[in-house]
């Protein structure tokens, strides 16, 4: 990897998450006295509202401002207007609300921004994403969580000894804090979370992929709607879902 020069920019793509506030966070520490480092949110309004919480709590941890991007097609920020006006929710290759309101929005910033260098939330659990990724979109990627070996479960504990709470959706048991019925997701364990800790979140994720036509979740390799899929009587140990950020349109998530 190739040094940080004096006067470079670096853009940290923060995503309301623990992985990326803590590459926040050790970017600031590695690089302030040497280059400019703009913390950056996207956010979308189907997230938890203790994400805005924890944004605030991380600003104050990292002593810099996290500033706002956003798509200006979109100024409500709503997947779910998105999902509506383009009549698309999800595919093999993403989800269209991912498309609009991360990647379009970094595309948006980056007409009127100039970034040396971007950090994300990629840990040492995820360098084959942070590869694709470096393959696919941009190559200027400083991986500061896998140098410094870090996995999800060390952001947590990174987190935590700052003395910052985790955003809710980690405690209801989401893997991430992502929106709430993120559409990328097929697990049956995933959306029957879903069901159970945020019901009107899954009764309207049912009802758009009606409306759309669309099969969100697979069971025993067969792809079904939400509405069919048996409710479960144990709470999985393990959910899988999707990180939701810019890049997640880079890898297969069908």
């Amino acid at each position: 990897m190739s040094a940080v020069q004096p006067a470079q920019t670096i853009a940290v793509w923060f995503s309301c998450g623990a992985a990326s506030a803590c590459a926040a966070k050790l970017t600031i520490e590695r690089y302030r006295n040497i280059a400019t480092v703009r913390v950056l949110n996207t956010p979308v309004l189907e997230e938890g509202k203790d994400n805005q919480r924890f944004r605030n709590d991380v600003q104050e941890w990292l002593g810099v401002e996290v500033e706002t991007v956003t798509n200006p097609k979109w100024p409500d920020n709503s997947a779910q207007s998105v999902w509506d006006k383009t009549r698309f929710m999800a595919g093999p290759m993403g989800a269209r609300c991912t498309l609009e309101l991360k990647k379009e929005a970094r595309y948006a910033w980056e007409k009127h921004n100039h970034a040396d260098w971007h950090v994300l939330g990629f840990t040492l659990d995820e360098n084959h994403r942070l590869e694709r990724f470096m393959l696919t979109e941009r190559s200027n990627v400083l991986p500061i969580l896998t140098e410094h070996g870090m996995r999800k479960r060390d952001c947590f504990a990174m987190i935590e000894r700052a003395g910052i709470r985790l955003p809710d959706a980690y405690r209801l048991g989401y893997p991430n804090a992502n929106c709430r019925g993120c559409v990328k997701a097929t697990s049956p364990d995933y959306w029957n979370l879903v069901r159970r800790v945020d019901p009107e979140v899954f009764a309207q994720r049912v009802k758009t992929s009606r409306e759309l036509n669309v099969k969100l979740v697979q069971l025993h390799k067969e792809r079904i709607f939400l509405d069919e899929l048996p409710e479960q009587t144990h709470q999985p140990t393990l959910i899988d879902a999707p990180d939701c950020a810019f890049w997640c349109e880079e890898r297969n998530v069908a």
